[in-house]
């Protein structure tokens, strides 16, 4: 399997500057199927046809179709935004929530997936925050959190710091019967974890697409089941969110029945671009096989961190509750990232803690270098 996955490394030309990249929870290398992609975009745009808007949606709908491949979905419940904070906010001003209406977060939570609301309460929204506990907030805590008045649940996919993965349809099952919508910010597990959402039936996803989808930065995407859409009011329309977009002067706001209604403009047609590259990647290694490797990848690193006394956040528990990143306090954060970045190793310092985040075409090798410089600075 990893003799079969070394393959892929040629994709990406960093390799060649001795660089360990293990930095992907907060941006991804471009891979060389990205950056021709981007130079056929380009080509067109300043040599070809220029404007080639029937090939720029041709692109699009090819590239939803991959998205919806990768979620168990259909293309026509994806649409693009321009990031993740963007992209919840759809769903946050959308909803039309009520005074007294009860929002649950955590308190560990990326402000991306935070600020969308608190935003609501000068509509006198209520936000409830489940509590954390050692960088691990359950379905259970935020279950334990849920009144009458609740409406709303958002939660990160993978937590952005520690690495810990929630039980989704753990919460979807105590949601859905109660009429509780849940939205995901899934930007810190695609690309890394699979999310199924035939087992999974979430109301509303959001993801940019920079990080674990190894895809250009200022590119996002929604998730929104056919159920919420027909119950939202969008609070941002454009002309291209109406049914009969192309009868100019009509001025008919009669809205798409499909995601793409939240496509209010122009897309970000190069990065559409880009991420059908990157996707292309993840299709060619193959879905299951990419997280199987990014999982067990984590389950080494954790182990090789524990040999050499170190805690990692989610060393005690299961995989179903790993995803890609591996992250420990050393108490000297700054001090041992700077060394690392001394011997080329990229890796995130995060409110004091040293974060990994290896990708599936990181090798058990890097990982040893990498244990071989901590050891230097200890």
């Amino acid at each position: 399997m990893y003799h079969e996955l070394e393959s892929y490394r040629s994709y990406f030309p960093f390799l060649n500057s001795g660089k360990i990249y293990m930095n992907h929870a907060a941006i991804s290398p471009m891979s060389t199927l990205v950056t021709e992609k981007l130079q056929q975009f380009i080509a067109i745009r300043s040599m070809g046809e220029i404007d080639d808007y029937k090939l720029f949606m041709q692109e699009g709908e090819k590239v939803k179709q991959k998205l919806g491949a990768l979620l168990n979905t259909t293309p026509d419940r994806i649409a693009f935004s321009d990031n993740t904070s963007n992209a919840i906010n759809i769903f946050a001003q959308g909803l039309r929530l009520k005074a007294g209406d009860e929002v649950i977060l955590n308190d560990l939570e990326f402000p991306s997936n935070v600020y969308p609301f608190l935003n609501l309460q000068s509509d006198g929204v209520k936000i409830v925050y489940a509590k954390s506990n050692n960088g691990v907030v359950t379905a259970e805590d935020i279950i334990s959190c849920i009144t009458p008045a609740t409406k709303v649940v958002s939660v990160s996919f993978v937590q952005f710091l520690s690495g810990y993965r929630i039980n989704l349809k753990k919460l979807t099952d105590h949601c859905k019967p109660r009429g509780i919508l849940v939205c995901v910010d899934a930007i810190q597990g695609l690309g890394a974890i699979n999310l199924d959402l035939k087992e999974t039936p979430v109301d509303f996803v959001a993801s940019g697409c920079q990080k674990w989808l190894m895809g250009p930065m200022g590119l996002a995407f929604v998730y929104v089941s056919k159920e919420l859409q027909e119950r939202m009011q969008p609070r941002y329309v454009g002309w291209l969110s109406v049914k009969n977009a192309w009868a100019l002067l009509d001025f008919d706001l009669t809205l798409k029945t499909d995601a793409s209604a939240f496509q209010s403009g122009t897309l970000n047609a190069m990065g559409i671009f880009a991420l059908s590259g990157a996707l292309e990647l993840f299709e060619m290694a193959g879905h299951a096989l990419r997280e199987k490797v990014i999982l067990e990848n984590t389950g080494y690193f954790i182990n090789r961190l524990q040999e050499i006394g170190y805690r990692p956040l989610l060393q005690m528990l299961p995989k179903d509750e790993q995803a890609g990143i591996v992250t420990f306090h050393p108490g000297n954060g700054a001090e041992i990232f700077s060394h690392l970045e001394n011997a080329n190793i990229i890796c995130s310092l995060r409110e004091g803690m040293i974060r990994f985040a290896p990708h599936f075409y990181n090798t058990r090798a890097e990982i040893d270098i990498v244990i071989d410089e901590l050891l230097k600075i200890q």
